[in-house]
């Protein structure tokens, strides 16, 4: 692999890893609404200011349209589902981990959805990552009530809602470029999570210098950086390599995990983590390509498209 592109590729997943972790910073500093107002009124003023000075085009009504519904899914309810499961107590690398699988359930969900066919192998594939995932979960809630039960659902919750996002985006009218699209995905997820906050009373930022610290990180790293990355990996290092990466996302936010809060996983999670890698490799692996390897990618690219980490 050449050097820019490995360079490409380590800064992808320590990027997009970095915005489990920017959750768990911001939300031991304030509510979960508050954080998420504030990362997008700040990722709106940095990335649309920029888009008003360099890129500053008219859109098509319509496409305004569709990219503010796929906006409300995958920024808002993906990030609003990780950051508030992250905030009630549940572990970043496990909501990572729950994350990581949203391909493998849109390689599931499109044959019904999009017609495609679907291997043996791909469900096979969903059905050993979904038992990794519960022996990670059921590691979490034996170590002790860190996090409600229930909370271990807003993950998936969140991954629902990415890949609603993903099959819609596949199916515009008015397609955008991802340089005119992501502004306006962190346009409308700071109003709508002005309005949550405000209506909460959760809106006041608190005084502490710890809180904007998780702003400025989960903006800069996690906004600019992941997706920054994630599009200059799709054109050196293509879909699929680029598909592959962002399974390495939450073994790395387990790293920052235990490098930054001493988050150490336990035997039970690490199991988890090996028997989601198989399910990944066993929904991934083809003989030869064709069209259905493209139901476990073409997700993958969408969530950049979409979102924001993030």
């Amino acid at each position: 692999m050449p050097v820019s592109a490995a360079v490409t590729a380590i800064g992808l997943v320590v990027m997009w890893s970095s915005g489990f972790i920017g959750a768990e910073l911001g939300t031991r500093e304030a509510a979960a609404d508050t954080l998420l107002m504030w990362r997008f009124l700040a990722a709106a003023a940095v990335l649309g200011g920029a888009w008003a000075l360099l890129r500053r085009r008219r859109l098509r009504p319509r496409a305004i349209a569709e990219q503010a519904v796929i906006g409300a899914l995958s920024q808002g309810g993906y990030l609003g589902g990780i950051v508030w499961s992250v905030g009630l107590g549940v572990p970043s690398g496990t909501a990572a981990l729950i994350a990581a699988l949203q391909p493998l359930a849109a390689g599931a969900l499109a044959g019904r959805l999009l017609g495609e066919t679907v291997s043996p192998r791909q469900w096979a594939g969903l059905a050993i990552g979904l038992g990794g995932v519960a022996l990670v979960v059921q590691g979490d809630l034996s170590a002790g009530p860190t996090a409600p039960a229930w909370a271990y659902g807003l993950p998936f919750a969140a991954m629902a809602a990415l890949l609603a996002a993903s099959f819609l985006e596949r199916r515009v009218r008015a397609p955008l470029d991802p340089v005119d699209a992501i502004p306006l995905h962190c346009l409308v997820s700071a109003v709508l999570f002005t309005g949550v906050a405000v209506a909460g009373d959760h809106a006041a930022p608190p005084a502490g210098g710890g809180f904007w610290v998780a702003v400025a990180w989960t903006v800069l790293l996690s906004t600019v950086g992941g997706y920054g990355f994630y599009w200059l990996s799709l054109r050196r290092n293509g879909v699929t390599r680029t598909s592959a990466l962002i399974y390495l996302t939450p073994p790395t936010t387990l790293v920052w995990a235990y490098a930054m809060f001493g988050d150490a996983p336990g035997w039970t999670a690490l199991a988890g983590m090996a028997v989601c890698v198989i399910g990944v490799v066993a929904a991934t692996a083809r003989r030869r390509p064709d069209r259905s390897a493209q139901l476990v990618e073409d997700p993958v690219r969408d969530h950049a498209v979409s979102s924001t980490a993030k």
